[in-house]
């Protein structure tokens, strides 16, 4: 079976993406994981799927790097936001489907960045100095000093693999503190089961933890190793944050077409 597909990126976080809105795509967890490996496949930290869903503009399917279908990827939305958009669904505004629900996005030509409404979040678990919250996906956040020069890989795992988390899983964010309304974020992503250059949902989790105004509108600057993205909410309170977009850019890399 030969396969066009098209290489995007958004803030280093790659993914392969396929037009499936025929549906005539059927993908094991094998082909998948062999798509996605960077010595062997194309090359990616997981893959998406186009697909068509009544009353939407469209479907988001997206699978981790290992084969298994995955929850919301936040970098993943914004790029196949930009995908829709190149493929001649032109709107100045977007509602999708996702694993976690419905989604709204805006393209912003201009900036090339990609603006994506997240769900809300109603709960942030407090676990001694770290946090635990889904904000699409479930994110552990440990405030750092020094996030640069940490071993993000082992300290990742020795987390996401320790009892309480092993089974399910969960991404690790490592969160600096710049100035007050900047963050500097590396992620240890499941399924992946490696640091990425950057995780959507993950500084997304680390915005809100990191909120300057205790009540009201916030907007954070986060700087990961892969790029620049940008987060703003309304805190109504310490367990309650709505109105959540994540902004980024959202690039085309390449297209092929691959025999599976």
């Amino acid at each position: 079976m030969k396969i066009t597909f098209f290489k995007y990126q958004g803030a280093g976080n790659d993914f392969v993406i396929i037009d499936n809105r025929s549906k005539k795509i059927e993908l094991t967890a094998t082909q998948i994981h062999h798509l996605c490996d960077r010595k062997f496949g194309i090359g990616a930290d997981g893959l998406m799927l186009l697909q068509t869903a009544e009353g939407y503009d469209f479907e988001m399917k997206y699978y981790n790097a290992d084969g298994n279908e995955g929850s919301m990827c936040g970098n993943g939305g914004r790029c196949l936001v930009k995908f829709a958009y190149d493929c001649d669904i032109k709107l100045s505004t977007y509602h999708f489907l996702a694993s976690d629900g419905k989604h709204k996005a805006e393209m912003m030509e201009e900036k090339k960045w990609v603006n994506l409404k997240m769900k809300n979040v109603r709960e942030i678990t407090r676990a001694n100095d770290d946090f635990i919250l889904d904000t699409g996906s479930p994110h552990f956040v440990n405030p750092c000093e020094d996030v640069m020069n940490l071993d993000v890989v082992n300290e990742g795992k020795k987390i996401r693999y320790s009892k309480p988390f092993k089974e399910k899983g969960i991404n690790v964010n490592f969160v600096q503190q710049k100035e007050e309304d900047t963050i500097i974020v590396r992620t240890y992503e499941r399924g992946v089961e490696d640091e990425t250059l950057s995780c959507g949902t993950g500084v997304t989790a680390s915005a809100l933890i990191f909120a300057h105004n205790q009540n009201g509108f916030n907007h954070i600057d986060v700087i990961t190793k892969g790029g620049n993205l940008a987060v703003e909410f309304n805190k109504i309170d310490d367990q309650t944050f709505e109105n959540i977009w994540l902004s980024g850019p959202a690039e085309f890399v390449f297209k092929g077409e691959i025999t599976l």
